[in-house]
């Protein structure tokens, strides 16, 4: 990828976003091919590439609240509830701030 497209020049910030995209769209298509690998009544849609976590399942409410909003949760950051990568705990971070801010 150069650095002009269509003769605009693009800069840092949107060379590193395309490479991040490249890199996601590829850990998805491996996250497909690992499933796809398996015999069809192993296949659990969510596992991990390496250290990163995936979940191709369909999205519920119920891992959206234990992963997006859970502020019992130990973790401040987990499994996406659909896709691949990480996502904030929201829930959690909010505890933490109330419970700094009621300790000072």
């Amino acid at each position: 990828m150069g650095a002009h497209e269509g003769g605009k020049r693009r800069n840092k910030g949107q060379d590193i976003q395309a490479v991040v995209r490249l890199v996601m769209m590829a850990l998805v298509v491996a996250a497909v091919v690992k499933e796809m690998r398996l015999p069809p009544e192993q296949r659990t849609w969510n596992g991990k590439i390496g250290f990163v976590p995936y979940d191709l399942r369909f999205p519920t409410l119920q891992r959206w609240k234990e992963r997006v909003w859970n502020p019992d949760s130990p973790t401040l950051i987990g499994p996406k509830v659909f896709g691949v990568g990480w996502t904030l705990n929201v829930g959690r971070a909010v505890e933490l701030i109330r419970k700094k801010v009621a300790a000072a």
